[in-house]
């Protein structure tokens, strides 16, 4: 079965929808899985060295005490899916364009799932900058992807594709994520298991 996910690595809500749907493929052990991640930007206007997290929540939501109520329920969500958000370690939001090349490799690589869980991990609990080359180099090399051939994925016509890929998402009307294409279902949000688990026996019959 293909699921496609549409997701940008520093949304909370893809890393609930990303835990959960691991939770729900869990349920079918005989079942094989294609998996592949779209690019998608919450900020396409991002600088490339992105900016500081306060400038960051002035601008979405007007300041820090505008947003707090939204990111309280996400926490509160993310606890649910058995993860831990630590929301005020994050000091600068990243532009995410090199974070989806990594994923991008690591697919070619069947790696995705695990770099794709440590991009938003290094984000959402340790409040690292995943705009940072070194900070994704390290995550590359803690899953036996080396420096030099993650450093040379990032060109050109790599960074051209991603932004294609981000266009497409934009073109089939997709405004939010995360978003899945679940065998010949869309769902959007971040669904529970339950409900992904649901979707996933509907296009079995």
């Amino acid at each position: 079965m293909k699921i496609n996910i549409f997701a940008d690595t520093i949304c909370g809500w893809c890393f609930i929808g990303h835990t959960n749907l691991n939770n729900a493929l869990k349920k079918f052990p005989d079942l094989k899985f294609e998996i592949s991640h779209t690019p998608f930007q919450l900020n396409p206007e991002m600088p490339a060295e992105g900016i500081s997290r306060d400038k960051y929540l002035q601008i979405k939501f007007g300041g820090k005490d505008y947003a707090t109520p939204m990111y309280e329920n996400m926490k509160l969500k993310a606890q649910e899916s058995g993860i831990i958000f630590n929301l005020e370690k994050i000091k600068r939001t990243p532009n995410t364009v090199l974070s989806h090349l990594l994923i991008i490799l690591s697919e070619k690589l069947n790696l995705q799932d695990q770099i794709k869980k440590k991009i938003y991990q290094s984000y959402f609990t340790n409040g690292l900058d995943i705009g940072d080359i070194n900070i994704l180099t390290k995550i590359a090399n803690q899953n036996n992807i080396s420096e030099k051939i993650f450093k040379d994925f990032i060109n050109e016509e790599n960074i051209k594709k991603v932004n294609s890929k981000i266009t497409l998402a934009r073109e089939k009307g997709i405004s939010g994520v995360p978003f899945f294409e679940i065998g010949k279902e869309f769902i959007s949000g971040a669904q529970s298991s339950l409900q992904l688990e649901s979707v996933i026996k509907s296009n079995l019959s």
